[in-house]
């Protein structure tokens, strides 16, 4: 779309995003093996921590060139530390090279190979057991096989293509052990093929629960009819449920590349070098002047399919490279590759035919960070004062907790509406869902059927309580209609919820952009939550909602600039564009409208899911029915809640336009991808390598906009809740003015709290033990929802039967989270029905207390 921009805004634009085209990739060496030749297609893997290596074939007494016989192997090195020394740990019970190997819990497991005569389809596990090698026979394979390939994808080996004889054309062999199977019936199973030609040497690769398939070498017949090399460039991926895929060709036909293929970061793959077939007429007379084997590393996509130059493997031949070779660093092939000491040691190989080198390789990923420069700074040094001067602007007028809750119900009811769709739209969301579509495709969509249809029961069946009884905390509806026990349980689980989530919201939004910019963690987690304290405290509602106003309008403009941006840089019109997306399902692709398993995203599953959670959000998390208690009246609440659905529908949809567009941005120029970042940091990535300086920084000021509208609607809530619906009650002689230096206070220490947290989350573990504490809490988020529908909705339901569903709910909910592998969409829908069924069930059988319901259930509207 570059040509329907003016030239200047070309020029600009090209200026302020230079090409990212750093390699991925960083060299180092390990301890050379002690072997002066050096070997091809040995073993390797991973037992108790060592590296170790296995059997190989060289030509220790003379090149091939000279008559020099081959010869096979069968010692075993281990090497305990990349700073330490190799030493000989044993032998397999025979000479052996070849084959298969694959790191797993219990050792290495050697996999097929040969001997100089025989091809064997025996397995055998290495494991160090003290300072020696213990080898363990395992189930052989269901035939012998030789130049195979394969890896380990979750607890399943696979091994894929290979020869069956020293002679002969390869063959589609595909087998599968499943290592979670009963040792005594542990078996390999043949497992439908690729669709495409037969291969040897060709690299495998785990990512992501898939078996990858790339190039290899098959034989044709020639011209004269005898067989002759295909060197093959096509890829395949396997997963058991969704079979075979082909994906996009290799840039290059290559064969014995070192294999499997290491996994650099959560989405790609390499291909390191390998034989293109270059000199394969000229080998016999080049002799030991062959020039070696491509250096190319070449990174395959998996989210886009698409290919691109990530780095090169080290080359310099060395003063001699005809007499010496092992002076220089050559391009290996036939080497098994081991993920260990925190990179990928290329294990020996051949560098020429016939040639060997001791060397081991070990590749690290290299990760750049961008700097954020002045300018950007200075963007978002503007917002920040912004934000703490609207808190200023306000705090001379917070006298009361009525105005510092409500707001003094004087809130234009569009500025409501505003702060409701910021409140809802965390930093997360603002990252995570144009990543999500990004990765996969618009699925997730759907749940903006489910907010529109919610909606109309909040406006209708809610609505009007939270008004007409005039509350400041939602809970107090639940004392109103059940007793204060039941509003203390809601308001408690709410408080809880959120303690939790504001350190959610303040951490990973900081992560992400630290991950790829010059930006310490800790100053964004510090500076982020200080201002947003700050201006919460001293400005009460009033300043939060006119800050998320102004948030609001941030984080849509910053993600309207990207769409923009990223539509200019794209090549092809937005039809084509369009189509790209289309032909690669990144719209609705493989999601089903309905499927009987439950684990899995269905439409249905989606709409269910999204509807209970809109359910709960819209009517009994109170940092979002605070805002309908802002409005003059109850007509101008609920067009504020309209309000936020016809900002939510296109805003959303805007969020997911930018997804697809980043999906045809990096598959057009894969070369501007970082591999080492995770999926949910690709916006934060493209803000800083691809947006002009200062325009970056107002899109990252609305990642900072995003978390904070969150973290102020949820500081000023908490406030709200913890002084309505407890301090009221155990300080009952306090003054107004009293709650509103308690608010202030609390607003305060917990801001301070999280911000402490989220630094801790930071440096250390705590992520694993918040994922308990929300497993906790979270489930007991439908049952709150569902307290309000018990008490609106039912004439019966009474607050002993209620509570008995409330913890029956999240006993049953816990249990399905912890047990079972149900999509976590259903989790509201699962705590809201069973806590509504054995609440209403419960208060059938529970002696029901004599209680007005004038005015408090849908039946009891005009009986106030």
């Amino acid at each position: 779309m570059r040509r329907r921009f003016p030239s200047w805004t070309m020029l600009w634009l090209a200026a302020c995003t230079a090409a990212w085209t750093t390699e991925a990739i960083h060299w180092e060496e390990l301890p050379v093996l002690p072997d002066p030749v050096g070997f091809a297609a040995p073993f390797a893997g991973v037992t108790d921590g060592a590296l170790l290596v296995a059997g190989g074939t060289n030509f220790p007494h003379g090149s091939l060139w000279s008559g020099g016989a081959k010869v096979w192997h069968d010692r075993i090195f281990l090497l305990d530390t990349p700073a330490g020394a190799w030493r000989e740990a044993g032998r397999l019970p025979g000479v052996r090279a070849y084959g298969v190997s694959v790191t797993i819990p219990e050792g290495v497991l050697c996999i097929g190979g040969s001997d100089d005569r025989t091809v064997t389809a025996d397995v055998i596990l290495l494991r160090r057991s003290g300072e020696g090698i213990v080898t363990e026979p395992w189930p052989a394979l269901p035939a012998p096989l030789h130049y195979a390939c394969g890896a380990l994808v979750g607890r399943t080996v696979y091994v894929a293509g290979g020869l069956r004889e020293f002679t002969g054309a390869p063959g589609k062999w595909f087998y599968a052990l499943d290592l979670d199977a009963p040792p005594a019936t542990r078996a390999w199973r043949a497992v439908e093929p690729w669709p495409g030609p037969p291969r040897q040497t060709a690299v495998a690769g785990s990512l992501d629960g898939a078996f990858y398939l790339f190039g290899g070498l098959n034989l044709v017949p020639g011209a004269d009819g005898k067989p002759e090399r295909q060197y093959l460039s096509d890829a395949w991926r396997y997963t058991p449920a969704g079979g075979w895929k082909r994906l996009a060709a290799m840039p290059a036909a290559l064969q014995a590349s070192p294999s499997p293929a290491p996994a650099l970061g959560v989405a790609h793959l390499l291909v390191l070098g390998g034989d293109d077939g270059k000199y394969l007429k000229e080998t016999p007379i080049l002799q030991d002047r062959h020039p070696g084997f491509p250096a190319e590393a070449y990174g395959y996509h998996t989210i886009t399919d698409s290919w691109t130059v990530t780095g090169y493997l080290p080359r310099d031949l060395g003063p001699d490279p005809v007499g010496n070779p092992n002076a220089g660093r050559w391009p290996p092939i036939v080497a098994p590759v081991v993920p260990w000491a925190g990179g990928w040691a290329v294990v020996s190989g051949e560098v020429r035919p016939g040639t060997r080198t001791p060397r081991v390789l070990l590749a690290k990923s290299v990760h750049e960070r961008a700097g954020l420069g002045w300018l950007n700074t200075a963007t978002l040094g503007l917002y920040l004062a912004g934000m703490l001067g609207i808190g200023i602007y306000f705090v001379r007028r917070e006298r009361n907790t009525d105005t510092f809750f409500r707001g003094g119900q004087h809130i234009p009811w569009w500025a409501a509406g505003l702060s409701i769709y910021a409140t809802m739209l965390s930093a997360i969301t603002f990252m995570a869902l144009p990543a999500k579509v990004y990765a996969t495709d618009w699925a997730y969509s759907f749940g903006l059927v489910s907010l529109v249809l919610v909606t109309p029961l909040v406006t209708i069946f809610y609505l009007p309580f939270f008004r007409r009884l005039n509350v400041t905390s939602a809970y107090e509806y639940l004392e109103h209609r059940f007793n204060g026990l039941v509003r203390q349980v809601g308001s408690a689980v709410f408080i809880l919820f959120q303690l939790g989530r504001m350190a959610i919201v303040l951490y990973l939004p900081a992560i992400a952009l630290a991950t790829v910019s010059s930006l310490d963690v800790y100053t964004c987690i510090v500076v982020t939550g200080l201002f947003c304290v700050a201006y919460t405290m001293i400005g009460g509602i009033e300043a939060v909602i006119w800050t998320d106003v102004v948030q609001a309008v941030v984080l849509l403009g910053g993600a309207l600039v990207s769409l923009g941006i990223i539509l200019f840089q794209c090549e092809g019109s937005l039809g084509a564009m369009v189509s790209v997306a289309q032909e690669h399902g990144k719209f609705l692709g493989s999601t089903a409208w309905w499927s009987p398993d439950l684990t899995q995203a269905s439409v249905l599953v989606i709409l269910l899911g999204t509807a209970c959670n809109s359910l709960l959000s819209y009517t009994a998390s109170q940092d979002v029915v605070q805002r309908y208690l802002t409005a003059p009246t109850e007509k101008l609440a609920r067009r504020s809640i309209w309000l936020n659905v016809w900002i939510s529908v296109p805003g959303s949809l805007l969020f997911y336009a930018v997804g697809t567009a980043f999906f045809v941005f990096y598959r057009q120029q894969p070369e501007r991808l970082d591999p080492t970042i995770a999926t949910d940091a690709i916006f934060p990535l493209f803000i800083l390598r691809e947006l002009p300086a200062g325009v970056a920084g107002l899109v990252i000021a609305g990642i900072m906009a995003a978390s904070q509208s969150t973290l102020s609607s949820s500081l000023n809530s908490v406030a709200t809740a913890w002084v309505t619906d407890f301090h009221v009650r155990i300080w009952p002689q306090g003054t107004d003015r009293s709650r509103l230096r308690v608010a202030q206070g609390l607003i305060l220490g917990i801001g301070l709290v999280v911000t402490g947290v989220a630094c801790l989350m930071a440096s250390t573990k705590l992520g694993s033990m918040m994922d308990a504490y929300f497993a906790v809490i979270g489930s007991a988020g439908g049952a709150l929802a569902a307290l309000f529908v018990l008490g609106i909705f039912t004439r019966r339901a009474h607050a002993g039967g209620v509570l008995v569903g409330a913890a029956v709910s999240v006993a049953v909910l816990l249990w399905v989270q912890t047990q079972t592998k149900v999509s976590f969409f259903l989790y509201g829908v699962i705590g809201i029905v069973v806590c509504v069924g054995v609440g209403y069930l419960a208060s059938l059988v529970l002696p029901a207390p004599v209680k007005s319901l004038a005015g408090l259930t849908r039946h009891d509207m005009g009986k106030e």
